[in-house]
């Protein structure tokens, strides 16, 4: 079971920019697996907003491509999310996962 922490979340006014990490307690995302950021609001079912995984393929859902990169250090010890152009409806809870791992999450609240 390796430990994951979020970290990076925040208030930004529409249009601004965040970058969150995802750091991991030993080197996992690197691996042959999928991995990616999800976020969740209350009420709704958490959503997978971005992904990389085999040979650095990646993948995003429509409400955010073109916004968002995903992205890994080279020794697979921190997964990052790029997010650019934020909009009211990306606040949400974000949380990182790998396997069976799951960081507890960090809020991003997009607001004026």
């Amino acid at each position: 079971q390796v430990q994951l922490v979020e970290s990076g979340g925040g208030l930004v006014q529409p249009g601004g920019s965040l970058r969150l990490s995802c750091t991991a307690s030993r080197s996992i995302f690197n691996i042959n697996a999928a991995m990616g950021w999800y976020r969740q609001v209350p009420g709704k079912e958490r959503e997978l907003v971005a992904a990389i995984g085999r040979g650095g393929a990646t993948n995003y859902s429509d409400s955010v491509k073109g916004r968002f990169t995903i992205s890994r250090d080279n020794a697979g010890n921190t997964m990052y999310l790029q997010m650019n152009s934020l909009k009211p409806e990306d606040t949400a809870v974000y949380y990182c996962n790998v396997l069976y791992s799951w960081g507890k999450g960090t809020l991003v609240t997009v607001s004026s």
